[in-house]
């Protein structure tokens, strides 16, 4: 006796056929696979994305609060008179604006833009091969300790910094007096020394910052280099510095910043010996300057927002286009 065969249902039949477009069969894109794929999904509730910037606003209203407001006040007091002025304040006016750019202020400028170049030239060329020794180290013991001593040396500074560097390299400092340094033109308390004290927290910082860039460069491209003939000279002026060269100049351009914002290292330790900008800021704030001035420290504030700008306008498509390479 013959049994009639047992019926396969099309979805199984299209699987054993292997996929072809049989009738009955069910595709991928087929109304019966769509509504078997989203079944599962019936149950769950997604939540709508117009609230997702909900979740960054007290991010947004901190930034607002404590960015924000400041620079406005910031923006309209350098344009307007200080209430010491004849006229009782308020009146607009350029004067604040071109005055921070004439005599000692731009020298002041200047020095903290001439300061800031040299260190962070400086710390990015010292932290490259540095950071290179931690990214290609086999120890690890190694690398954590670099890594978490260049997070705090790199957030170093201030006054405790300052009398370090006094209690050491000072013209009575330990270092100096054992070494003979002062016989030789040492002198901590000018542009050269502050320079020095500088490169203490920028140095670590550029580690922290060059470290992943160079943590993605690839091994196969190294092979790649040797298995051509290339030697380790060739490998980094053809390859690695040419994919790192974003990476490199945005953290100069981030070291450029740190430079130019510090204020109490300086102050504590040069004081206005060295023109910077921020001391003038900090001198004009405290109330020295002429009557109906007052808001010539917005105006040098608003000088250094300016340059920042222009910092991060640098630093953020060098920073895309890094990680466009380095993903």
């Amino acid at each position: 006796m013959t049994t009639a065969p047992t019926p396969v249902p099309a979805s199984a039949s299209a699987a054993q056929s292997g996929g072809g477009g049989a009738p009955g069969s069910v595709t991928p894109d087929s109304p019966a696979a769509t509504a078997v794929t989203e079944a599962p999904r019936r149950g769950k509730r997604v939540a709508p994305r117009g609230r997702a910037w909900l979740a960054a606003l007290p991010l947004l209203l901190f930034f607002a609060l404590g960015f924000g407001l400041p620079a406005v006040a910031i923006a309209i007091g350098a344009f307007t008179t200080s209430s010491d002025a004849p006229d009782g304040g308020g009146t607009f006016t350029t004067d604040n604006l071109t005055g921070s750019l004439q005599g000692a202020y731009f020298t002041a400028l200047w020095g903290s833009v001439k300061l800031s170049l040299l260190t962070a030239l400086i710390a990015t060329v010292v932290g490259l091969p540095l950071a290179q020794a931690v990214a290609t180290s086999r120890f690890r013991m190694f690398r954590e300790a670099v890594m978490s001593a260049s997070g705090v040396l790199a957030n170093f500074g201030g006054v405790p910094l300052a009398f370090m560097f006094v209690a050491t390299l000072g013209n009575s400092g330990e270092v100096t007096k054992r070494l003979g340094l002062t016989k030789h033109g040492w002198n901590l308390y000018t542009f050269s020394g502050l320079s020095v004290v500088y490169l203490y927290f920028l140095v670590p910082l550029m580690v922290i910052t060059i470290t992943p860039a160079l943590e993605g460069l690839r091994t196969q491209w190294r092979e790649a280099a040797a298995n051509n003939g290339a030697t380790g000279v060739q490998y980094w002026r053809h390859v690695a510095l040419p994919v790192l060269a974003p990476s490199l100049l945005g953290g100069f351009v981030l070291l450029f910043g740190a430079s130019f914002a510090a204020y109490a290292t300086a102050e504590a330790m040069v004081g206005s010996s060295v023109p910077l900008i921020s001391m003038q800021i900090g001198d004009a704030l405290s109330g020295n300057v002429l009557v109906g001035q007052g808001n010539l420290a917005l105006a040098l504030g608003l000088d250094m927002i300016v340059v920042a700008c222009l910092v991060m306008a640098v630093y953020l498509p060098l920073q895309r286009r890094s990680a466009k390479w380095l993903a």
